[in-house]
């Protein structure tokens, strides 16, 4: 049974940097492709950016340059490094599995979403 755990977020001002946690039990990290979304009220989940099985990361051109994404297989966890954070960032953020054949950057693909974690910005 897998089950993704996401933690981190927090209130945090303009220009703030955060680290987001994602925590996988049931899924081998090394074996599959994880990745980082965000909802924010109103809105459709956002693809953020995936780490592959290899290590190899996709990011969102909206989130190039500013967030990185990593992960300890060891550990089977992921990370999310943003940076330089505006208000337009505020949003529950989740990780998923890559689960189904599909773009990389679709959401249709992913499950197993965590209950997300919440990232607010003030300006």
């Amino acid at each position: 049974q897998v089950r993704l755990v996401e933690s981190g977020g927090g209130l945090v001002q303009t220009g703030g940097s955060l680290r987001l946690t994602c925590v996988g039990s049931g899924v081998m990290f090394n074996e599959n492709t994880m990745g980082w979304f965000r909802q924010a009220p109103g809105k459709d989940r956002e693809f953020l950016g995936a780490i592959m099985s290899s290590g190899g990361t996709s990011l969102a051109r909206s989130v190039r340059g500013r967030f990185t994404i990593s992960k300890d297989d060891v550990k089977n966890t992921m990370y999310l490094d943003m940076n330089n954070l505006t208000p337009e960032d505020t949003a529950v953020y989740y990780c998923g599995k890559k689960r189904s054949a599909g773009r990389i950057e679709a959401v249709e693909p992913y499950g197993y979403w965590g209950q997300g974690t919440q990232v607010t910005v003030s300006s």
